[in-house]
């Protein structure tokens, strides 16, 4: 079960969780819960939330419109910087564009090309700086310094976190009767938000978060009671490689999650396989992992189970490259 929350943080309430869906009404979809007979086991359901339909392609939107929205009219004019292996990026680009703000995107050298020519299709000013987080942000933390503009965090602040938050609100409110929740983790802004929500209105349900093998930020984290730093991470997995899960995002995860489980690229593979082939959703390696955990028998689905896809920003040639014939053991992506 959760480890009771000891640490001063503030965590989001419900109220912040539904403000900013107020706030993102009409502006991000509502993505649906697709029934998923293929992973249901007896009388067990699964339902998928593909956030590969949401606008930018993955849940980012979500948490990055909701911080832009609170930011004072003439602080948001000045532009916005926002570090990203992807995802986070092409989602400040496309809120930096609905309010006609200039956006900077700092994405690293190994960045996929759907993400970064997402981000730059949506306006924004795209650098590379390295292959880490601590690349990304060092460089974001200069160019706003430079230029007066407002850096846009990927995960670890209150706003980003409700946001993603909305995730878990629908889910609730969609399927009342949920027992079980799968979230990828990553630096832990849709984990956090997306359990805290689901918590909040059902403390009942059990909240599992998943993560790369390569990647055992939260694994690590919880085994020390605080946030570690790894030396370095990898894996197919792009947008969850991030090497230490935020502050107030742990505490989040302390709280409101009750399990996390490791998946090797493999696995993940194959859930990418499975998710074009069954349920007709291309999903990115990122956003498959909960299928992952699934297909595996790593977490066993209870009588209402909820996988959230995270995303879906892998174009044919990557399809290609991840799936192909050619393909013969796991690649690996240094962040």
């Amino acid at each position: 079960m959760a480890t009771p929350n000891t640490t001063v943080a503030p965590l989001v309430s419900l109220d912040d969780v539904r403000e900013a869906a107020d706030l993102l009404r009409g502006v991000a979809v509502r993505t649906p819960l697709i029934p998923c007979d293929a992973l249901a086991r007896g009388d067990d359901r699964v339902f998928l939330k593909p956030e590969m339909l949401q606008r930018g392609g993955a849940f980012k939107l979500r948490g990055a419109y909701n911080f832009l929205s609170r930011l004072p009219a003439a602080q948001r004019a000045r532009g916005v910087v926002a570090p990203s292996s992807g995802n986070h990026a092409q989602a400040v680009a496309l809120a930096a564009s609905i309010f006609g703000v200039p956006c900077t995107v700092v994405m690293p050298t190994t960045v996929t090309p759907p993400k970064r020519t997402g981000a730059e299709r949506l306006g924004a000013r795209v650098e590379l700086a390295g292959t880490t987080t601590e690349d990304r942000w060092q460089r974001a933390v200069e160019i706003a310094d430079a230029e007066g503009s407002t850096l846009v965090p990927p995960y670890d602040d209150a706003a980003i976190i409700a946001g993603q938050g909305t995730v878990g609100l629908e889910i609730v409110e969609d399927l009342p009767e949920v027992s079980t929740v799968l979230v990828p983790v990553g630096g832990g802004g849709l984990s956090a938000g997306t359990a805290a929500a689901v918590k909040l209105m059902r403390p009942d349900v059990r909240v599992v978060g998943v993560e790369p093998a390569g990647a055992p930020k939260l694994s690590r984290a919880r085994a020390a009671g605080m946030p570690v730093t790894l030396e370095h991470t990898s894996g197919i997995a792009d947008g969850l490689l991030a090497i230490r899960v935020g502050t107030l995002n742990f505490a989040h995860h302390q709280s409101f999650v009750d399990d996390v489980v490791t998946v090797p690229d493999a696995e993940i593979r194959e859930a990418v396989r499975f998710l074009l082939d069954r349920a007709k959703l291309v999903a990115e390696p990122s956003g498959a992992i909960t299928v992952a955990a699934l297909l595996s028998g790593r977490v066993q689905p209870g009588s209402a189970t909820v996988a959230v896809l995270s995303g879906g920003n892998i174009d044919w040639a990557g399809l290609q490259s991840l799936l192909g014939p050619a393909v013969a053991g796991d690649s690996a992506v240094d962040a």
